[in-house]
This record gives C-alpha cells, structure tokens and sequence, in this order.
C-alpha cells in the first residue's frame, strides 16, 4: 500500500481532527445512480472486510476515497447518434437541426447510461497532524483536488491549499546538479528533465545518467534549468521531485523497509499498519528536510 505519487497541501496544524470519524459516514461512497456519470466517497482504508472509515497511527491519519464511474464512451453515443440522424432524414427529406440533435444525444445518454459499464477507483491520502500537510497518492492535481474537497464537504470545512514555495524551486533543483550543497540526507539519483527558460523551448530528458556530469554541466551552461529531478534521502525513499512539487515515482528502498522483515504478523490488517506507519515517519522525515530548503509556505490558521 506504498504511495506512489505524492501531490502536497498545506492546512492549519491548529485544525482540530477529533470529530472526524463521526463526520465521514456521512460522506461514504454511495453505489453510482443508473442515471448517473459518477459518485465519489470514502471507503474503508483497510479494504471491504473493514468497517473503519480511516486509520491513524500517531499524528498521521489514513483515508481513502472510492469512485464509481459509468463507462460510455463518446464515440458508441455519436455513432448510435448518427445513425438516427440518418433514419430521420431519410424518412423527413431534412437535416435534423441543432435542437433535435442535442434532444436525440440526450436521450440516448439516458438509454445508454443505466446499462454502461462501472469502473471502480480508490485514492488514498495521508493527513500529517504534525506538520499540517496533505499527501495524496496522485500525480494530477485534479484528482488530488477532488480528494480535498471531499474532506471538505465532510468537515463541514477544511482549509487546505495545494503546496507553495516560496522560491523559485526550478532555481533550487538547478543548483543542486549545478554543485551547491544538498540539504542533509539528500543526494542525486540518475534522472532529471531540463528546458531552456524560454516558453517552448528545449527539453532534454536524462535517465540512467550521472547528473555532475560534464554533459549535463553544457546543458547548464546553455541556460537550461532543471525542471524535474531524481533524489534519494537517506538510502529509504528515491523519488522524482518537479518544479510544480509533485512527487512522482516514489519509491520505499532497503534501507526503509528491511525494518518491516524482522516482525512476524499474521493477518494483513496487521501489516497494512505496519506498512502505513512507516510510510507515514518517511513521509514526515521527507517533508522536514524539503520544507526549509524549498521554502514551503504554511497555511494561515
């Protein structure tokens, strides 16, 4: 259950979370309406043999968000479309207008829906008490987006904000492969993505390369910036880390989780919490060294 994408927000360490659990029955996901495109609500974290609407271990809470989506894709609804197009102007000698049209699709999409397919989806997050921050396993922020909003809707108010700096992080990364010293516990992987400061310019992607290397120092001295890098801290998280702060590709290495090998648990709730404990200090211990030296902002309480 290790995340892999984190997209960050920030909310006041001051909110009180004591009222949470009674709050998100109210807002479990609900089977999508015959009628309807999509729902979307909390699910247990722990699976459907669980009834726990969330998991805390110390200051770090668990939640997961389930959504059921109808799957009617365009392209069945404008053929079926075209097709009673043609029946009415073979049968009336016209062309159906616009209002007809849209009338026709309508009605289909009101056939159609109820017999579609039902895709179910889950996005997990990570509520940090200690540090007032949000980490959502997603790389799109509109998916991480809609998650907080569903926090929202079940406090009643949450005042989360996706995650700011309040330097330019593009800088930071550059001087980083540049040669200015990493924060402690840091150090470079073998990715990165670098593009010239102009709007549409180059873009040079690298894997499986040394970053303080004399060809990536050309691309420096050519005015690219570094757009996307790949770190390690402390030999137990690699990741990808992007100038709109995104994590992407994160990944628990060795050195973190050989401390899950030594216990023996028998039964996976067990070692769901496990897993969620240790990914919760990592994350925590990440957060701490990113904070001061891309500047997070905090949230206002």
């Amino acid at each position: 259950m290790f995340f892999r994408n984190l997209t960050l927000f920030r909310f006041p360490t001051t909110l009180d979370f004591s009222q949470l659990d009674a709050q998100l029955p109210e807002a479990t996901l609900k089977p999508v309406g015959p009628l309807e495109l999509s729902s979307r609500g909390f699910i247990p974290p722990f699976g459907r043999d669980s009834e726990a609407l969330s998991h805390r271990v110390d200051n770090s809470i668990w939640l997961s968000l389930g959504g059921e989506d109808r799957l009617l894709p365009a392209v069945v609804v404008n053929d079926l479309l075209a097709q009673k197009l043609q029946e009415i102007e073979q049968k009336e000698g016209r062309k159906p207008g616009g209002r007809t049209r849209k009338r026709i699709k309508e009605d289909l999409v009101h056939e159609l829906l109820p017999r579609a397919f039902v895709k179910p989806s889950r996005t997990d997050a990570l509520i940090d008490l200690e540090h007032g921050f949000v980490a959502v396993d997603t790389s799109s922020r509109k998916n991480a987006e809609a998650l907080v909003s569903e926090i929202r809707h079940a406090m009643g108010s949450f005042p989360a904000l996706p995650l700011n700096a309040e330097v330019a992080t593009r800088s930071v990364l550059t001087g980083w492969i540049a040669g200015e010293p990493l924060p402690e516990g840091l150090a470079l992987g073998e990715e990165c993505e670098l593009k010239d400061a102009i709007d549409g310019g180059a873009v040079v992607k690298c894997q499986h390369q040394e970053l303080q290397s004399d060809e990536i120092a050309t691309h420096l001295e050519a005015g690219k910036q570094v757009t996307r890098l790949a770190l390690t801290l402390d030999d137990h998280v690699s990741f990808v880390l992007g100038e709109d702060l995104v994590i992407r590709k994160l990944k628990f290495l060795d050195g973190a989780v050989e401390q899950l090998e030594g216990d023996s648990r028998d039964d996976l709730h067990a070692e769901l919490d496990a897993r969620f404990a240790l990914m919760a200090g990592e994350l925590r211990r990440l957060f701490a060294v990113l904070e001061p030296a891309l500047k997070l902002s905090r949230a206002e309480s």
